[in-house]
C-alpha cells in the first residue's frame, strides 16, 4: 500500500472512527479500525526495530543533538515506511491522521523518544506545526511550517517567564510594541523547550495596555530566532530528559520583525494558544502513557526474573498489588485519553475533559514509575536502566501545560456553575452514558 493510498484511507477511517462511539444497534464499540492498526504496526516495528536499538548509538542522552545524524537517519526510515509526521495533512507530507488516531500512535512513541523524534511528532514542533495549520497566512505557512514539516529546522514556543507566576498567563510581561512596518519585542522567558539552534520561535507577548481586556491583550508574534535581540541567556540545570536544544533562558532586547510576523489577529493569542493546548497536553498524555507502559513492561520482567525469600518476586503479594494498580492506572488513563481525543475531533465541547485527562495522566504516570522504582531496588535508581530517567520525567508532567491545581480550579469552576444553575454535574463530569 502506498503512502498516498495509506493517508486516504486513514483520513476517511479517522472521520469514521469506531473507537468509543455508540453504534446504531446501542452497543458502544471500541474497535480500531484496520488502516488505523496497520499503521500502528508499521509504528510498532519502527520502534523495535530501529528507534530502540538506535537509543545505544547516542552519545549524550541529555544533549541529542551530538548524535543527530542518528536522527536524520531515523527520519529517512521513517519516510520509507511511510509513517513520517503522521499527524500532519496529506498536502503537508503527511497522513492526515487525527487526534483520535494519533492518541493511539503517540502512545507507542511515549515508550521510545527517539522515535518521536524520527516521526517529527515531538515537542514543542508538533504542537507548533498544528498553531501554524490553524492561525498562518499562506505566506507564513510556506516561510515557517514547510521546513518544520519537512525536519529541515526546528522550532520552540515561548511562553513561560521567569519572573511571574505563569500559571496566570495574564501575568507575562514580555512586550510587543508596534513601530511603524513592524513590532518591537522585550522580555525574558525560561524553560523554552528546543530553543537553542531553533530556526524560530512562537512567542506569546503583551500587544495591548487595556486591564479589563485581561488576555486579549496578548498576541502570537513569530520571531526567528537569528533577528538581532534575541539572546539565549543560559541553560539552567533542569530534572528530566532534555529534549533536542535544551530547555533555556531566552531575552528579548529591541528584536524588531515585521508587522506580518503576527500569527492571527492582534489580541487573539491565547484564543489560539487554547487550540493548541488542547492537542498538546492531549498528546503529552499520550506519551506518558507510552512511557508508563515501558515502566510496567520491565516491572512485570524482573518480578518474574528474580527470587527473593525463596520464590519469585512476582509471587510476592505486595508486588502483586503494585504491579495491578499501575495496571489500573493505565486502564483509566487511556480511556480519559481516547474519550477526549473522541470529543476534540469533533468539534465537542472538550474543555473540561482535556484539563481531567491531563491532570489524571499526569499522576498516574508518577503513580505508575514511582512503583516501578520501588520494583527495582537500587537498579531503579541507577541510570543504568531507563526507569530512573522515566522517573525524573514523570515528576515535570504536574507543571508544564498546566499544573494539577490550576487544572482542578478548572474542573471544579464548572462543576458549580452547572450547581448554580440547578443541573447535574455530570455535564462536567465526562458526561458518559
Amino acid at each position: 500500500m502506498s503512502k498516498d493510498t495509506v493517508g486516504t484511507a486513514v483520513v476517511a477511517v479517522v472521520e469514521h472512527c469506531a473507537v468509543m462511539t455508540l453504534t446504531a444497534t446501542g452497543t458502544i464499540d471500541f474497535t480500531v479500525p484496520a488502516e488505523i492498526q496497520d499503521v500502528l504496526g508499521r509504528v510498532r516495528a519502527y520502534i523495535d526495530e530501529e528507534a530502540l536499538p538506535a537509543e545505544r548509538e547516542i552519545e549524550d542522552p541529555n544533549d541529542v543533538l551530538t548524535s543527530w545524524d542518528v536522527v536524520e537517519r531515523l527520519r529517512d526510515r521513517a519516510r520509507e515506511r511511510g509513517i513520517y509526521t503522521p499527524h500532519m495533512p496529506e498536502e503537508w507530507g503527511g497522513l492526515g491522521i487525527g487526534v483520535l488516531g494519533m492518541s493511539l500512535i503517540s502512545q507507542e512513541l511515549g515508550a521510545a523518544p527517539l522515535a518521536a523524534l524520527g516521526l517529527n511528532a515531538m515537542a514543542p514542533d508538533e504542537g507548533n506545526m498544528h498553531t501554524l495549520l490553524i492561525a498562518a497566512t499562506p505566506e507564513q505557512q510556506e516561510t515557517f511550517l514547510r521546513p518544520l514539516a519537512e525536519g529541515a529546522v526546528r522550532s520552540c514556543f515561548a511562553m513561560t517567564e521567569p519572573e511571574v507566576a505563569s500559571s496566570d498567563p495574564t501575568n507575562l510581561e514580555t512586550t510587543a510594541v508596534r513601530d511603524g512596518d513592524g513590532w518591537v519585542l522585550n522580555g525574558r522567558k525560561w524553560c523554552i523547550t528546543g530553543a537553542e539552534g531553533a530556526a524560530f520561535a512562537i512567542v506569546v507577548a503583551k500587544t495591548g495596555t487595556d486591564e479589563a481586556a485581561g488576555h486579549r491583550n496578548y498576541s502570537l508574534i513569530l520571531v526567528p530566532t537569528d533577528t538581532p535581540g534575541w539572546r539565549i541567556v543560559r541553560h539552567p540545570e533542569w530534572m528530566g530528559s532534555h529534549s533536542p536544544g535544551g530547555h533555556p533562558e531566552v531575552a528579548l532586547e529591541d528584536v524588531r520583525v515585521p508587522a506580518s510576523n503576527l500569527l492571527g489577529g492582534e489580541g487573539e493569542g491565547f484564543v489560539i494558544a487554547q487550540k493548541r493546548l488542547a492537542g498538546g497536553r492531549l498528546a503529552h498524555a499520550m506519551r506518558w502513557i507510552g512511557a508508563a507502559q515501558r515502566a510496567l513492561d520491565l516491572s512485570a520482567k524482573r518480578l518474574l526474573e528474580r527470587k527473593a525469600f525463596g520464590k519469585e518476586l512476582a509471587r510476592h503479594q505486595g508486588l502483586q498489588f503494585m504491579m495491578a494498580d499501575s495496571a489500573m492506572d493505565l486502564y483509566a488513563s487511556r480511556l480519559m485519553v481516547l474519550h477526549t481525543a473522541w470529543k476534540v475531533e469533533r468539534g465537542l465541547p472538550h474543555r473540561q475533559e482535556v484539563a481531567m485527562t491531563k491532570t489524571f495522566v499526569s499522576e498516574a504516570f508518577g503513580r505508575v514509575i514511582d512503583r516501578a522504582v520501588q520494583i527495582h531496588g537500587a537498579a531503579g535508581i541507577a541510570m543504568d536502566l531507563p526507569i530512573a530517567r522515566i522517573y525524573q520525567d514523570a515528576r515535570a508532567a504536574r507543571i508544564y501545560d498546566g499544573a494539577s491545581e490550576v487544572h482542578r480550579m478548572v474542573i471544579a469552576r464548572d462543576l458549580f456553575k452547572l450547581a448554580l444553575q440547578g443541573e447535574s454535574t455530570k455535564a462536567a463530569a465526562g458526561d458518559l452514558g
